[in-house]
């Protein structure tokens, strides 16, 4: 069984969440600059089994998509070409990143450390996947 892979993807920087090989538990692995996470990806599916990659949509309160899913869009289609076999699958990102901050508040993570905007797009990759899970555990 192959772990799932999320992506909370910015024009600047991604934030990477990974779960344990059960799929049970997502955690935050990493924050990669946008132009290096093909190669980052590549690298991690050399040494990891990975059966589903969820990317982070970027939607309105409206349940439109926001400006920014065309980078988002744009970065699945590449995906799509090098890593033809893998699943990849969307989950809404709305409020990921309130979410995100909340959580390092309420864990006692330093203010220095909450406004390093790499520790938020890194929990908000996780909060992705989590949601992603719960939403495939309540399908069954």
């Amino acid at each position: 069984m192959g772990r799932y892979l999320a992506i909370d993807y910015g024009t600047k920087r991604c934030g990477i969440a990974v779960t344990d090989p059960g799929r049970i538990i997502a955690s935050g692995l990493d924050t990669v600059a946008s132009h290096e996470l093909m190669r980052f990806l590549e690298t991690y599916f050399a040494k990891e089994e990975v059966e589903c990659v969820v990317v982070g949509k970027p939607m309105r309160t409206d349940h439109q998509v926001s400006e920014s899913f065309i980078h988002v869009e744009r970065f699945v289609g590449a995906f799509k070409k090098r890593f033809p076999g893998m699943r990849l699958e969307w989950q809404d990102e709305r409020f990921t990143s309130k979410m995100a901050m909340d959580a390092m508040v309420a864990g006692g993570m330093k203010k220095s450390d909450r406004k390093k905007r790499g520790n938020i797009d890194r929990i908000s990759a996780a909060i992705i996947l989590q949601s992603f899970l719960e939403e495939e555990n309540n399908k069954v």
